[in-house]
């Protein structure tokens, strides 16, 4: 049971995504937040497994949540959804840690998706994020990451580290290729040994912004 924290301050917006939530199986909510210190607090207090998180929070705000969440707890995931979606809040966004982000009025089935892909492990960025991330991050002038002169991973890496960019799970890419999921959480870790970065968020950017995944295999 994937247990999830809400932050969400719209109150009808957050009883919507509560609701549908929890028909489905596999999903609890066992906490919400009207604010982003509230979201701190209840990580530290609670057993949460993934926090869907409102930028747009009170108080210290959504991406200061986040990062003091993921100071605090570095492998817990944090899914964005938010109706906002430029190059510089992205970028903050990754900054902080954030695994993933949704736009407000995002079809319910791929919200579900993206829950689950991120609850798993992966990493999940809505088509428009995508787009903004690499058009951010071809023009280092917002977010520094260690630049890479010589791409150091193999053909078969960087098809792993473009679905992983997609947002698909180990599962999932295990299926897209027709190898194990063992094989995959291999290739994974060399990826991010190699890339000397702690988790496939910071290897997909890196990845992007340096220019190491070819096009074929990164998301369309």
């Amino acid at each position: 049971m994937v247990q999830i924290l809400l932050a969400e301050d719209d109150e009808l917006f957050r009883l919507g995504l509560r609701i549908r939530l929890q028909q489905e199986t596999g999903l609890e909510i066992v906490a919400e937040a009207e604010d982003g210190e509230t979201a701190v607090e209840l990580t530290r207090s609670q057993k949460i497994d993934l926090v869907l998180l409102d930028v747009g929070l009170p108080g210290i705000g959504g991406i200061e949540a986040c990062r003091q969440i993921k100071q605090q707890q570095p492998q817990l995931p944090i899914l964005v959804l938010t109706s906002r979606s430029e190059k510089d809040l992205i970028a903050r966004l990754i900054g902080a840690g954030a695994q993933g982000y949704c736009l407000k009025g995002l079809a319910a089935e791929k919200l579900i998706l993206a829950v689950r892909s991120v609850a798993a492990g992966a990493s999940w960025w809505d088509k428009t994020a995508t787009t903004e991330i690499q058009a951010v991050f071809q023009n280092d002038a917002v977010y520094s990451m260690p630049i890479v002169s010589v791409n150091p991973l193999t053909r078969r890496e960087q098809e792993i580290l473009g679905l992983v960019a997609a947002g698909k799970s180990n599962q999932e890419i295990a299926e897209i290729l027709f190898i194990s999921p063992g094989t995959v959480r291999v290739h994974v870790h060399a990826i991010l040994h190699k890339l000397d970065v702690r988790d496939r968020t910071q290897a997909a950017v890196l990845a992007i912004q340096n220019h190491l995944v070819a096009a074929e295999f990164l998301p369309r």
